[in-house]
């Protein structure tokens, strides 16, 4: 299978290029991140902009990023609708501005987008996850911020999973317990951590991560990206 591209920003921000050159953005946050390896105005090129809610450290820059890049954004009804009032155009809004819900599914550019849901809070809509199956054949789960629950393990099974791409830093999220033993629930071949070091608040680093799921899900390859940093995988 040809290698997929992801580079973390840092935090929960992601880039993916597949092999056909198509970059999809997930939650990329700049401005105000002090993890961040870099400002939007880095990011020329995107075809898809996935939002998995509202919060500034997830959603801040979106709007910059949709006007710099053209890309189309992907997000939940009631947040596809807030940026639309806030001047985003219908043609670059998922349906035209009627964005998607929970357990739908989307297909474009090769790409398909599922979205899924997550245990967080928010103010427009839901918080949500979203599987990528890139046109590659890759299938990459971004949880969004989440606590654990059981239905990660239908989300593995429904949507066999290359590389997830979950949070560990606690307090907000998952910490690093239940984020290993999500994986053994998703039964991901990879995994890569986000959401920790941002703040003193949060987990600082990916270490007992790292244990913790050779431990509960050795099935799963753990890689630690610095922020900036890329993997093919």
């Amino acid at each position: 299978m040809p290698t997929v591209k992801i580079r973390w920003f840092g935090h929960s921000g992601f880039s993916i290029e597949d092999p056909s050159g198509k970059t999809v953005l997930v939650d990329p946050w700049f401005q105000g991140n002090p993890s961040a390896s870099g400002g939007p105005e880095g990011i020329t090129k995107a075809d898809f902009l996935l939002l998995t809610h509202d919060h500034f450290d997830h959603s801040g820059d979106a709007a910059e990023l949709a006007r710099r890049t053209g890309a189309l954004i992907v997000a939940i009804f009631e947040l596809t609708g807030d940026l639309k009032s806030r001047g985003i155009p219908e043609s670059q809004l998922l349906n035209g501005g009627s964005g998607m819900n929970v357990g739908g599914t989307v297909d474009l550019g090769g790409f398909s987008f599922t979205m899924t849901e997550a245990r967080h809070s928010c103010s427009l809509g839901a918080p949500v996850g979203y599987v990528i199956k890139t046109p590659s054949g890759t299938a990459i789960y971004h949880s969004g911020d989440t606590g654990i629950f059981a239905g990660m393990s239908l989300i593995g099974e429904l949507y066999p999973i290359d590389v997830a791409l979950l949070p560990i830093g606690s307090v907000f999220t998952m910490d690093y317990r239940q984020a290993a033993k999500a994986c053994a629930l998703l039964r991901a071949k990879a995994v890569i951590p986000m959401h920790y070091g941002t703040f003193p608040i949060l987990e600082p680093n990916a270490d007992r991560f790292v244990a913790e799921t050779k431990k509960v899900a050795p099935m799963t390859r753990v890689v630690v990206l610095r922020p900036g940093e890329e993997a093919a995988l």
